[in-house]
C-alpha cells in the first residue's frame, strides 16, 4: 500500500458542458467541491450526474493525478474545470488502466476497476485555457467502475493496486 492524498472531490448534480465549448459551461449555484462522497457498487457517486446511468457505468467515477494539472496554463485549475471526480496526489493514476485499485480514506477500502483513460476534450481549452487539451494528453485521468460501496473523503488515503487484470471483475 502507498499513502496518497485526496486533494479534491467533485460532486456535480448537473451536466454543465452542453453545446459548443465556445458558448461556455452552464453556470451553477451549487458548490461542487465537497469533503466526502458516498460510492455505490456499479452505480457511481450518490448524487452525481452520472449516478446509476447505464451508459456511464464504465465511467461513473473519474480520477486524476494532481501532479498532471496544467498549472502553467492556469494556476487556479481544479476539478471544476477538468470535470473529474477525485483528485489524488502521490500516484500516477494514468498508469493504472486495466487494474483494480483500492482507495481507503479511513472508512474501509473502495475498490475501483480502472477501465480507460479519460481523454481531455475541447472543453479544456475553454475551462482551463489555451493549450490545456494538448497538455493533458495521456494524463487526463481515468474512468472507473466502483466494485464496492464506501466513502471517499479528503485527506490521507491508502492506495493499492489489487489486480492488474480487472476485466473479469466487471
Amino acid at each position: 500500500m502507498t499513502t496518497v492524498e485526496v486533494i479534491q472531490l467533485l460532486l456535480s448534480r448537473t451536466h454543465r458542458y452542453t453545446g459548443r465549448p465556445a458558448d461556455g459551461p452552464t453556470p451553477t449555484q451549487e458548490n461542487e467541491l465537497v469533503d466526502s462522497v458516498e460510492v455505490r457498487r456499479t452505480l457511481g457517486i450518490v448524487g452525481d450526474r452520472y449516478f446509476a446511468h447505464p451508459a456511464h457505468r464504465r465511467a461513473s467515477i473519474t480520477l486524476m493525478a494532481a501532479e498532471n494539472l496544467p498549472l502553467h496554463i492556469n494556476a487556479a485549475v481544479d476539478l471544476r474545470q477538468t470535470r473529474r471526480n477525485v483528485l489524488l496526489k502521490g500516484v500516477d493514476i494514468d498508469a493504472c488502466v486495466g487494474s483494480t485499485i483500492s482507495l481507503d480514506c479511513g472508512g474501509g477500502p473502495v475498490l475501483l476497476a480502472v477501465n480507460s483513460a479519460a481523454r481531455p476534450c475541447a472543453w479544456m481549452e475553454t475551462t482551463i485555457g489555451a493549450g490545456a487539451q494538448r497538455a493533458l494528453r495521456g494524463k487526463g485521468g481515468v474512468r472507473c467502475t466502483p466494485l464496492s460501496d464506501g466513502v471517499l473523503a479528503l485527506g490521507a488515503a491508502e492506495f493499492a493496486i489489487t489486480d492488474t487484470d480487472s476485466q473479469g471483475a466487471r
